[in-house]
């Protein structure tokens, strides 16, 4: 089924950007809808708007009930022991700011350490900094190799047993490669720490085990695997997240409230305060089924191959820059062509139709670390064909001679 047949499903990619047919590469930015999502959140809207786990009433009774269904699914979809583990937030970032600012707050104290990498991007890096301030902790770093990557040997001498939080992601959203989350896991929980993984980039590329993994918290965003903004899963086991206490307060997460104490529900809700993304939640059910019915297998294949297809051809182009390993990429691939500046290259590359990524990916580290103020990132999802990878090297040579490069 692979991939003509599934572009019928995204009705966004029919459409002519420029006068030339929408060819869209930037799905690690945020991929395209198929029409089951959006139809998804369009019939609770039209058939079971209420506000959940309040009313009695029968709205409200039939949009509490899809709002958990697509709890289990998301439970499944991880291989979480129980949707218990499974918080709804806005997002990754959301999702990691909930961890650094319950949990690594109430662990870390001075001169504990916190573990990230300089490959993060922001928002697997930023809440880890002002976790460390407010607790007076460390935050090391893993060493880069000259490609952008770490080795889970420097990943290893890196941990103490000072340390309390590792944080990294699982697929690079500059590079496209995988980290061996599986062995920082164990590497981690040896030094008595926890290992924290953002998942924006995997979990729309690969299965994801989190019981195989033994990952102790994982975050994905919906927007990034079909499924609607807004709306974004932290998977926790539960005995550390009936630990951690909440950090937004409001309506729907008490148990109880008097006039200068409360006390807060169970986990998962006692991390959903206020009126949760329902329609958010109920979309990201439908992208979830949508990439079941696909197979993450299939879809992880055919990624592999058109990365391997469309980086074998820019090596060719002369003055052409790739940035990290050559192999193992999922999805995409981050590159500068010569002198000329990305986003002069993202915006000639539009006048084609073809969109692209410009700018530092929100991973400033990295692009420092790599000597790159800025490059030009092409990622590819399942609607993705070798027609389009061809149209986007045509529309690279016509801005190359354009600029003279």
């Amino acid at each position: 089924m692979l991939p003509y047949d599934i572009r019928e499903f995204f009705p966004i990619l029919g459409q002519y950007m420029n006068g030339h047919p929408l060819v869209y590469l930037d799905s690690a930015a945020s991929a395209q809808k198929p029409i089951q999502v959006i139809e998804a959140v369009r019939r609770f809207y039209e058939r079971d708007n209420a506000n959940v786990h309040r009313g009695v009433h029968t709205l409200g009774s039939r949009a509490t009930d899809a709002y958990e269904t697509a709890r289990v699914k998301a439970a499944r979809f991880l291989h979480a022991k129980s949707e218990r583990e499974i918080v709804f937030t806005r997002g990754t970032t959301s999702a990691i700011n909930l961890v650094a600012g319950s949990y690594a707050r109430a662990v870390c104290g001075s001169g504990d350490e916190i573990v990230v990498s300089a490959m993060e991007h922001h928002s697997n890096l930023l809440p880890w900094q002002q976790a460390a301030k407010t607790a007076g902790a460390v935050l090391k770093y893993i060493p880069l190799q000259s490609d952008g990557t770490f080795s889970i040997e420097d990943a290893e001498k890196t941990m103490t047993n000072r340390t309390k939080v590792v944080a990294v992601s699982h697929v690079s959203n500059v590079l496209g490669v995988a980290n061996p989350v599986k062995q920082m896991a164990a590497i981690a929980h040896r030094h008595g720490a926890v290992l924290v993984v953002d998942g924006a980039q995997s979990v729309p590329h690969m299965r994801v085990n989190v019981q195989e993994l033994d990952c102790d918290f994982y975050a994905f965003s919906g927007h990034k695997m079909c499924g609607p903004t807004g709306i974004g899963v932290l998977y926790g086991k539960k005995p550390l997240l009936e630990q951690m206490e909440p950090i937004e307060f409001g309506g729907e997460m008490i148990e109880r409230v008097g006039l200068h104490d409360s006390s807060w529900k169970e986990t998962p809700w006692r991390f959903e305060g206020g009126t949760p993304p329902i329609a958010g939640a109920i979309g990201l059910g439908a992208a979830i089924d949508f990439l079941g019915q696909i197979g993450l297998d299939s879809i992880a294949e055919h990624d592999k191959q058109l990365t391997r297809y469309a980086v074998e051809r820019l090596k060719r182009m002369e003055h052409l820059s790739i940035y990290g390993p050559e192999d193992g990429r999922l999805g995409l691939v981050t590159f500068n062509l010569g002198a000329i500046h990305p986003h002069d290259v993202a915006t000639v590359l539009d006048t084609y139709g073809v969109a692209i990524r410009a700018g530092h990916h929100c991973c400033e580290p990295l692009m420092h670390h790599l000597g790159a103020g800025a490059t030009a990132r092409a990622s590819f999802y399942m609607y993705n064909t070798e027609e389009d990878v061809d149209r986007f090297l045509s529309a690279l040579y016509q801005t190359k001679q354009f600029f003279k490069e």
